[in-house]
């Protein structure tokens, strides 16, 4: 059995495709983000101000795309395994995956060209999928005791969900009738609700879970984990409500919070880290160490801009800290590490030992992502403060490079476990 992972969570594994449909869509729209960032060039971002465009629709890729995608697969599969029952509806999976995948896709198609109802049908179709992604994850914690902090922060990311639906759906519409007086703190809103709230508190509560298990280290304290939602909780209604009434000091107070949130949170991991059994950390620990950082690095930003540091280039900065910086580098590194993980899982059979994950691997495609991955950040980040293009040249032109390496090493962990297969049916022919 795989260290970290109790032996009895084979029982509650979905069947591959599943969760793989998810994983390999994330990956997609990942690769497809940064192409379409390449091809419009850094004129579109040193001239982003918000609005369609091939802008919005990259970040909308990975935002609803690969974090979104990653984020519904993962939960769908550590949930059974991390609560100790099987989920309840599996074949609502498939639905979810037919509801979200094409709304993404079409979402992404309506933004970058002016076609409106092409974008709002994409919407609307991912609401839907996410609404009942928000059912699934209801139903089956109603089904079960314990694990309290996940379920706080579960409970914290659907109550974002909520509202950033909401104002997702309001803005799209708002870019045809013109409903809202500034558009511009709307989608600030928006986009705290779906950073920090959803994606933040999804990405809070399962790394309790996820950290401790790959590094063999011990259980994230409860208290930690329970006042990190306290701080979270009057961060995001700070920073919404500050945004959306024009006051920057609760906004500031909103920053504040979440740094506080966020120091607790990242102690708590750190300490289990330190004390992990596996003393060497694995490569996808570089992409977690510089997710933490951007993590911070954001929320910084974000106070400044609530008091009062220009819009440009801060806001694009504090966007591309929050999104590729943060959620992205962490997302990616999961990914990395959990694909080989529970293919690995699904390659026992017949009473034979499961291959090792570090068998399924494309170690080469990892390293070249890695520093593909932070080059382009480092790249963009100057580019957008010196006001110069070929900076950004070079970091869509990174990026970009570190999504083909990553999406060949996502190939890789399937081909080498047919690989295995074939090698395993041949030696019981002989």
């Amino acid at each position: 059995m795989l260290p970290g992972l109790p032996a009895s969570a084979a029982d509650r594994l979905l069947p591959p495709h599943l969760p793989g449909r998810f994983f390999a869509a994330a990956v997609l729209f990942h690769l497809a983000a940064w192409l379409l960032l390449l091809g419009a060039g850094p004129d579109a971002l040193l001239g982003f101000t918000g609005g369609p465009g091939p802008v919005a629709a990259a970040l909308h890729l990975l935002t609803l795309g690969t974090l979104g995608m990653s984020a519904l697969g993962a939960a769908l599969q550590m949930l059974p395994v991390v609560t100790n029952r099987a989920l309840a509806h599996p074949t609502a999976a498939r639905w979810l995956f037919v509801l979200y995948a094409p709304g993404v896709a079409l979402l992404g198609l309506g933004l970058t060209r002016p076609l409106p109802g092409v974008r709002m049908m994409g919407g609307a179709m991912t609401g839907l999928g996410l609404a009942l992604f928000a059912a699934m994850v209801i139903h089956h914690l109603l089904q079960v005791s314990g694990m309290q902090a996940l379920r706080r922060h579960l409970a914290l990311a659907l109550a974002a969900l909520v509202g950033l639906v909401l104002l997702g759906l309001g803005l799209l519409a708002d870019f045809s009738a013109g409903w809202f007086d500034n558009h511009r703190a709307v989608a600030a809103a928006h986009a705290v609700l779906a950073g920090y709230g959803f994606m933040g508190m999804l990405a809070f509560g399962f790394s309790t879970v996820l950290i401790p298990m790959f590094v063999l280290g011990p259980a994230i304290p409860e208290t930690a984990a329970r006042r990190s939602v306290w701080l979270a909780a009057p961060a995001l209604g700070c920073g919404v409500i500050g945004l959306l009434g024009g006051s920057g000091a609760l906004t500031a107070i909103g920053a504040l919070f979440g740094l506080a949130a966020v120091v607790v949170h990242l102690l708590a991991l750190a300490g289990s880290v330190r004390r992990r059994m596996r003393r060497r950390l694995e490569p996808f620990f570089r992409l977690v160490w510089l997710s933490w950082a951007m993590l911070l690095l954001s929320l910084v930003l974000g106070l400044a801009l609530a008091l009062g540091a220009p819009a440009d280039p801060w806001a694009v900065l504090w966007g591309l800290a929050l999104v590729p910086g943060w959620l992205l580098s962490f997302v990616l590194a999961i990914l990395q590490r959990i694909l080989p993980f529970l293919a690995a899982m699904h390659s026992a059979t017949d009473g034979r030992p499961p291959v090792l994950p570090s068998r399924l691997e494309t170690p080469w495609a990892t390293t070249l992502h890695s520093i593909a991955h932070a080059s382009a950040l480092a790249l963009i980040t100057a580019g957008l403060l010196a006001g110069l293009v070929w900076p950004l040249w070079l970091g869509l032109a990174a990026g970009a490079i570190g999504a083909v390496a990553f999406t060949l090493y996502a190939a890789g962990v399937p081909w080498r476990l047919s690989r295995f297969r074939a090698a395993l049916a041949a030696s019981a022919q002989g």
